[in-house]
């Protein structure tokens, strides 16, 4: 995974943990894809200051998913979720009973709604 959408994932998750600037600095870099000069002028500070503090967010990020794990789980369960659509998929297309493709057509649906 490229390592700014990883980044931006982690900020997704814990980014109301860090400092205000931490995480205004990290959103424009990942999400808004400002360079570290353009958020330098845009807050009249130096590029090195905002590097120093994209750096410090990145490492409270990183140690914060380190204990807690809320983005792996969260990958690990949409993995295991489209293994279960797909498996879904598969027994729709091999029985016709239009019961059975009523119930994993509902199925789907709830299972979609989670991904």
């Amino acid at each position: 995974m490229e390592e700014k959408v990883k980044l931006s994932m982690l900020c997704e998750f814990y980014g109301k943990l860090l400092t205000k600037k931490q995480f205004e600095f990290i959103d424009d870099y990942c999400n808004n894809d400002l360079s570290l000069s353009e958020i330098a002028e845009n807050n009249n500070i130096t590029r090195q200051a905002v590097r120093d503090i994209i750096k410090k967010g990145e490492k409270k990020l990183f140690e914060y998913e380190e204990k807690l794990m809320f983005m792996k789980r969260t990958l690990n369960q949409e993995k295991r979720i489209e293994k279960v659509l797909l498996e879904l998929t598969k027994i729709q297309k091999d029985y016709s009973d239009k019961q059975i493709s009523n119930v994993l057509e509902s199925i789907k649906k709830e299972l979609n709604c989670l991904v």
